[in-house]
């Protein structure tokens, strides 16, 4: 299974993803993560990645598409893969047409007043970078290695308010794009009964 998600900030992609990659065998691939992969191991890709990074400017199409090509080709995408947060708008997705044939595309969807909680809730490890949202989580350190959790500087309603405009205006025209192969599921639900959604509707498809 090939499948992109799209849906607002903190509509629970990155959850999601997770679960699918845990309990479905699905690898979980986001851009950030590879250019960061990348640059870790040194790869000729990752130093070109790395000066358009370092400068703060965003990576261009391109150089994203060849990495992103070179990992659909590893062992561990045999089975099958979940993008999270690509593409984010129409040239990402008609480019990711011509490299890869995305089998599903789940779209989460969540109301104002849901994101905009759980923006100001959003906590973040400082070290593994673990991601915790107090409405379900409230000690002030990390279940996984014991380190401070934090709150993020742009984890605040203005700056919320700025990337919801960017979403509407440059990514929910993917869902008309991907019409034929989308599927909605509510996403202010918990993780598990999204995750719960997700699997049965995967489970028919797959039939």
């Amino acid at each position: 299974m090939k499948i992109v998600l799209i849906g607002p900030q903190f509509s629970g992609k990155g959850t999601l993803a997770r679960m699918m990659e845990r309990e479905l065998g699905l690898v979980q691939i986001s851009t950030g993560d590879l250019f960061r992969e990348n640059i870790k191991n040194g790869t000729a890709l990752g130093k070109e990645a790395e000066t358009y990074m370092n400068k703060g400017v965003l990576v261009p199409l391109p150089l994203t598409l060849s990495i992103l090509k070179e990992k659909l080709k590893g062992e561990e995408c045999k089975n099958g893969f979940v993008l999270d947060g690509f593409p984010r708008n129409l040239d990402q997705a008609n480019a990711l047409e011509d490299i890869v044939k995305i089998d599903t595309v789940i779209l989460l969807d969540a109301p104002r007043d849901v994101i905009m909680r759980r923006c100001l809730g959003r906590r973040t490890c400082s070290k593994c970078g673990e991601i915790y949202n107090t409405s379900t989580y409230d000690k002030p350190t990390c279940k996984k290695c014991g380190s401070p959790l934090f709150q993020r500087d742009d984890d605040n309603l203005d700056s919320i308010k700025v990337r919801l405009e960017v979403y509407e205006k440059e990514t929910t025209p993917l869902i008309n794009f991907y019409a034929d192969r989308l599927f909605v599921v509510d996403g202010s639900k918990t993780p598990e009964e999204t995750f719960e959604s997700v699997k049965n509707f995967l489970m028919e498809k797959t039939k």
